[in-house]
């Protein structure tokens, strides 16, 4: 059994959720000791297709008409793409069928969570379904004791300044919006968020809201993997305002460094992560706004422990045990009916 791990424009999505998952898969499948390849030219008995681009849509039919294997990695839906660029609402009915057209090409849908199997479900593929973590990398997000004094030195903070974190693109649907009020609301504490989109793919909302922020905001831009851990470490607080995902690997790597976590309270993540257990979740800004400073002050108490299990119970160890078994799966047709 091989495997050809296809992510197409892959460059362009390196700084990606994509292209995460796309070099989670393949640290998986070679601690899994899974042949694979990244060479469509190569030999291989099943395709692994992670993006929706025209030619992932070919590269899906030449496999099939070999009489490959084909497995489409749902990472996207109409839901998340909605709230997101310039004109992603007028266009997301016809991105649903566009997925709909790549995505009946697989034998087999991997997607992210059981939440957005069930998403997917609604659209009548009529195709078997596998919710499957794109994990995390314990082996890297581990925390330095230096981390800390390095990520404050670099961005100006003090040690006793409290430090409220994000991470994602400038986008409504990920919460930058809130995360401008929330800082407006609390000019005592410092908020940073790293990440990255350019002005001309931001609504107006956004572009406004960012060209009027206030003082204690700072925006970095995007960062290497190595100094958005320093900045885990460094930070107190990392809050996770998103209106919708498929899964969110930037909230595992938060949970994976033990950073104090407060998310979004929506559907994604009622199966997996409970209120007050392993997370803090809000409502809405003003819960967002109560949460920040119940920590701050002790209110709240600290529980980043049990976030961290949840980490843990989706290493990449365990990814690629379990991608193993669907690869075997997929090559029997009976197994997949």
């Amino acid at each position: 059994m091989k495997v050809l791990l296809y992510t197409s424009k892959v460059k362009d999505l390196e700084k990606s959720g994509i292209g995460m998952a796309s070099r989670h898969q393949q640290k998986a499948l070679k601690l899994a000791k899974v042949p694979y390849t990244t060479d469509p030219n190569d030999d291989y008995d099943i395709v692994h297709i992670n993006t929706i681009f025209p030619d992932s849509l070919v590269m899906a039919k030449k496999a099939k008409a070999k009489g490959k294997k084909v497995i489409f990695h749902a990472h996207s839906t109409e839901e998340d793409f909605r709230n997101s660029f310039k004109f992603s609402n007028i266009a997301s009915p016809t991105f649903k069928q566009w997925l709909k057209i790549c995505y009946s090409q697989a034998d087999l849908l991997l997607t992210p969570t059981p939440y957005s199997k069930h998403l997917l479900e609604n659209y009548k593929l009529d195709k078997k379904i596998i919710p499957i973590s794109n994990g995390i990398d314990l082996s890297f997000w581990d925390i330095d004791p230096k981390a800390r004094q390095r990520f404050r030195a670099k961005y100006g903070f003090k040690d006793t300044d409290k430090v409220i974190m994000s991470v994602g693109l400038y986008i409504e649907r990920k919460g930058i919006l809130e995360f401008l009020e929330l800082a407006k609301r609390m000019p005592e504490y410092k908020f940073i968020w790293f990440g990255y989109t350019a002005p001309s793919l931001r609504t107006i909302k956004v572009n406004d809201a960012m060209k009027h922020k206030t003082d204690n905001v700072y925006f970095p831009g995007y960062v290497s993997s190595e100094e958005l851990k320093d900045a885990y470490a460094g930070a107190d607080i990392y809050i996770f305002p998103t209106k919708e995902e498929t899964e969110g690997i930037v909230l595992l790597e938060a949970l994976a460094m033990k950073i104090d976590t407060i998310i979004s309270d929506i559907p994604i993540y009622d199966e997996w992560l409970t209120d007050g257990y392993n997370v803090y979740k809000a409502k809405n800004t003003l819960e967002f706004e109560q949460k920040i400073k119940g920590l701050l002050n002790g209110d709240l108490p600290k529980i980043s422990n049990q976030g961290y299990k949840v980490a843990a119970d989706r290493d990449i160890k365990k990814i690629g045990l379990e991608l193993k078994k669907i690869y075997e799966q997929v090559l029997d047709k009976d197994l997949i009916k």
